[in-house]
């Protein structure tokens, strides 16, 4: 990670959490009073090939889905195991802000591939090697471009078994693609772009889904995508 790299980061992760703090303490509270502890969940990711660290998140399972080490993507499988204010939370990706302390931490980036499982890390080392040149982020263009496809195709399947291999056949040759153009575009200017269409497609679902592809559109394409 670059020097003006992680300058950006701390500057935005340390005014988003000073803005935030107010809606991630009602976020907190309100998970207390509807669904009870723990109401933050730790998960291993993958920072590096050989290096793992826990990402921390808002739960948005029951505790009964994390009795037992995860051993895979969530789909439709898991899906009993959410209520509807779970779903809200992944929808508008607001189970996300704790990750601003690892942004701060040093565990991952702003902008970035999301940090992996260390199952796929393992499956697919040569791939994961490249991909994870890069510090893992909160967002970034894979993120941007497919969360919406990888939702779809994960919430179809039935059994944990079905859907990791859909992750594995669908998910991980796509996004690893699009996190390699992201890597030979890398750059302060660029990361604030997908800052900004992370943004757009947060505060306003639809208009911002279109300013993120029109903005996103302006990285040239090669054989990688």
């Amino acid at each position: 990670m670059t020097a003006a790299k992680r300058a950006l980061d701390l500057a935005v992760a340390i005014l988003l959490l000073a803005l935030l703090w107010p809606v991630l303490a009602a976020l907190v509270l309100l998970l207390l009073l509807k669904e009870g502890r723990p109401v933050f969940y730790v998960a291993e990711r993958m920072r590096t090939p050989h290096e793992a660290f826990g990402l921390i998140k808002l739960r948005t399972m029951r505790p009964a889905a994390y009795g037992t080490r995860a051993t895979g993507v969530t789909g439709g499988d898991k899906s009993d195991r959410m209520s509807g204010l779970h779903r809200a939370l992944r929808r508008s990706r607001a189970d996300e802000l704790p990750q601003l302390w690892n942004v701060i931490r040093g565990d991952i980036s702003l902008v970035g591939p999301r940090p992996p499982l260390r199952i796929y890390v393992e499956a697919f080392p040569e791939l994961y090697e490249r991909v994870l040149r890069s510090r893992p982020g909160i967002t970034g263009l894979a993120s941007l471009r497919y969360h919406a496809t990888e939702e779809r195709l994960l919430s179809a399947c039935g059994s944990a078994e079905e859907t990791d291999a859909v992750y594995r056949r669908r998910c991980v040759p796509r996004k690893a693609a699009l996190d390699l153009i992201y890597q030979r575009h890398a750059g302060p200017c660029y990361d604030l772009k997908l800052i900004a269409a992370t943004a757009a497609g947060v505060l306003r679902p639809r208009s911002g889904r279109f300013r993120a592809r029109a903005r996103l559109r302006r990285v040239p394409a090669t054989h990688d995508e």
